[in-house]
């Protein structure tokens, strides 16, 4: 369904998105992200956006595919937008972990890690977001390929991370904002999960979450904390956000969306509007 889409967008809007090919899931599907961009003749930074690392957080891929539509419906019509179009390009990744998402719907709800078989096929999937090569399995991981953080047999092990890595990577120095949508929890995280040593950048990152926080709860009243993950939430390590931003994206952030817990994974189906409609 996120293929067709994707493929509908890219029609529909065809001289604002063009969809390129990241690389492949373990299983074998393409992954694919789009790239809304307003012709012109200056350079203009990146931001980049990833939903769906983690397969249960269905309303990650939900947001990202909302944040697309919202941009190529109103960019004529919201100045906002069209601001940010003259000065910026979007790379959206719908779907990062597409191999977990489709297990996620087909056979476990709660499952959360990609689908590569480990120990001779008795267990399976790696938690991507301990997969990046940021002090990969210092902390908050598992080395029992059972368990839902397990980080992988070494760094970017898997071919989901690898191809995410390699893309970023390459586009580095355009790269102003990589951020990576998950849930759930109210919060946007700041670097770093394996350190409570603030970024040397800290208060700029600090400045622009505050924002975003603000924003965020200026439309339904929705609270959003803020820090770093290690101090806020739990310490972790080869995520992708604390990954980017050592490889030097100066603003890496994620954001966890509703709820706090009531519902958890499983958002109503009433609550995916307005939670896309305030993250916008």
């Amino acid at each position: 369904q996120i293929y067709q889409w994707m493929t509908q967008i890219q029609k529909n809007y065809s001289e604002l998105v063009t969809q390129h090919i990241l690389g492949k899931t373990f299983e074998n599907r393409t992954m694919y992200y789009l790239q809304i961009s307003q012709p012109s003749n200056k350079t203009k930074k990146i931001i980049w956006m990833d939903c769906g690392i983690h397969a249960r957080e269905w309303i990650s891929p939900a947001f990202c595919q909302w944040f697309v539509k919202e941009i190529l419906q109103n960019y004529k019509t919201d100045p906002k937008i069209s601001r940010f179009l003259q000065n910026l390009d979007f790379y959206v990744l719908p779907v990062l972990n597409i191999d977990g998402y489709i297990y996620s719907w087909e056979e476990d709800r709660f499952w959360r890690k990609s689908r590569s078989p480990h120990e001779n096929g008795t267990c399976y999937g790696t938690d991507l977001n301990r997969n990046f090569n940021s002090s990969w399995g210092s902390v908050g991981v598992s080395f029992n390929c059972s368990s839902d953080i397990f980080c992988g047999s070494g760094p970017e092990s898997e071919p989901e991370t690898r191809a995410v890595a390699q893309f970023i990577k390459n586009k580095k120095s355009d790269i102003l904002c990589y951020l990576t949508i998950h849930s759930y929890g109210q919060l946007i995280l700041t670097p770093y999960g394996s350190t409570t040593t603030p970024p040397s950048n800290n208060e700029e990152l600090m400045q622009v979450a505050k924002e975003a926080a603000a924003a965020l709860t200026g439309k339904y009243g929705t609270s959003y904390k803020v820090g770093s993950t290690a101090l806020i939430l739990y310490s972790n390590s080869g995520s992708s956000r604390d990954w980017a931003h050592t490889i030097g994206i100066p603003l890496s952030y994620t954001f966890e969306l509703r709820d706090t817990g009531t519902h958890g994974f499983v958002l109503p189906a009433d609550q995916i509007q307005p939670t896309c409609a305030e993250t916008m």
